[in-house]
């Protein structure tokens, strides 16, 4: 059962939610420098290669700040069997972060990363898998999906019945509806279906699991907060292994800055500590080890228990040091685990000097890369340290691109600002506009907009 829970299941807080993309053409053509591509093959050439080969297109999307990514990258999309994978179907990566990877992220829907996107050969969604997985869970998620070879309104169809076939096409449609964030159109589809219809389904316990959690996914877009407390208590219920976290990180939400009433939250207390023991310091642990320890962060600070919330970090850090073993290059996904429970504890007992250590060991680390310079540079800026800020925002200028390019840039505005140097200011915005082009509009009017102030 635990699998079948975990195919197709939205897994946000693996990474940071990819940066909104609101504003980028869809239309225009590209450089080929900023065009997504793997070893020189785009997203349309792929698709065109697909549909010449009758074979389906795995659409990979990444962004140089999605540390899940390099997780997967690196334990789970390697070996035989990604050998196998790439052989039934045509693979192409996407980053988010350049203009034509945010285009397909707007146009696909895509909210959270890495997303693997399934297109048949004639470039209908066969569904999609998101956040880290383990290297089990991916390959059986991926194997089924390639084996069934159906698009979704044709899988919706056949869901519509009572008999064993009809019972695992509706726990695939739930599933892949619940990974689009689409729970209101997955329940009325369910709504729609004849009683003996509804009353087969819901009687298999993975369907009911997925309704549970549709139910829930739509009160919380509601906002309505007794709704969603009623409907994610439901949700909870059940054993829904790794996937837990994010559904108690929904649930924490529900009242946005007004956490649930105390006696809800100590409901979940237990549960939640059990998995954090398994998943995050047992031997059996989940893919994604950081929402495990955020949420279960953010329930002990719901509570008000802020020294448990404290030792939880203090031993994350130790536990990720110790695998570590003080090489922050031989694993980035665990290497930025780190820097997130560094993060936290500072932000906690207001002591940076860990953080302050740690940044500019992540960015000698990975040279080449803009994520951790723009990171401690943008921290050092909300401190108030302008000028030291400067020097870490100008360094991650030389890696940006894209979307990113726009955000490094807006940060060395403001730090320019802060310093009075407003001429240097504007010479950055012009760069960084000129360079842009047409590309993520509201970024550029937002930058522009700096300069005003």
């Amino acid at each position: 059962m635990r699998r079948a829970l975990l195919l197709g299941t939205l897994l946000v807080a693996a990474c940071d939610r990819a940066p909104p993309a609101s504003g980028a053409p869809t239309s225009a053509a590209t450089p080929a420098a900023v065009e997504a591509t793997v070893e020189g093959l785009s997203f349309e050439q792929g698709r065109r290669l697909a549909h010449e080969r009758r074979q389906p297109l795995l659409v990979e999307f990444h962004a140089p700040w999605c540390y899940s990514c390099y997780y997967m990258a690196q334990h789970v999309m390697t070996g035989p069997q990604w050998a196998q994978v790439r052989e039934r179907a045509v693979v192409v990566e996407v980053d988010v972060d350049a203009p034509q990877g945010a285009a397909l992220k707007q146009r696909y829907g895509i909210r959270a990363l890495p997303s693997y996107l399934l297109l048949d050969s004639d470039g209908d969604e066969l569904g999609r898998i998101l956040g880290e997985q383990t290297r089990e869970d991916f390959y059986a998620a991926i194997d089924a999906l390639l084996a069934r070879g159906t698009d979704l309104d044709a899988l919706a169809r056949l869901a519509d019945g009572t008999d064993a076939k009809a019972v695992d096409a509706a726990r695939q449609v739930l599933a892949s509806w619940h990974a689009r964030d689409a729970a209101d159109a997955a329940l009325a589809w369910f709504a729609a279906r004849e009683d003996a219809v509804r009353a087969a389904l819901a009687a298999d316990e993975t369907v009911a699991q997925w309704l549970a959690r549709l139910r829930f996914m739509a009160a919380a877009q509601s906002g309505d907060m007794q709704a969603c407390l009623d409907a994610g208590e439901a949700a909870l219920e059940g054993e829904l292994g790794c996937a837990r976290a994010y559904e108690l990180g929904r649930y924490l939400a529900c009242g946005g800055e007004v956490p649930p009433p105390r006696a809800r939250l100590l409901a979940q207390r237990e549960p939640m500590q059990a998995l954090v023991e398994q998943g995050a310091f047992g031997t059996s642990r989940c893919a994604d080890e950081r929402s495990l320890i955020l949420t279960m962060a953010k329930l002990e600070a719901a509570l008000g228990d802020r020294e448990a919330q404290i030792a939880l970090l203090r031993r994350a850090m130790a536990d990720v040091e110790r695998r570590l073993a003080g090489v922050l290059e031989a694993d980035r996904n665990l290497a930025d685990n780190l820097r997130v429970y560094v993060e936290q504890l500072a932000m906690l007992t207001g002591d940076y000097t860990a953080l302050d250590a740690l940044m500019p060991a992540l960015i000698e680390a990975w040279p080449q890369d803009y994520v951790y310079a723009l990171r401690h540079g943008r921290s050092l800026l909300a401190r108030g340290q302008p000028e030291a800020a400067l020097e870490y925002l100008e360094r991650a200028a030389l890696h940006a691109y894209g979307l990113n390019r726009l955000q490094v840039a807006e940060q060395r505005v403001r730090a320019l600002l802060a310093l009075d140097r407003r001429d240097e200011a504007r010479r950055v915005v012009g760069e960084a506009l000129k360079a842009n082009g047409p590309w993520f509009a509201e970024q550029a009017a937002a930058l522009k907009a700096l300069l005003k102030t």
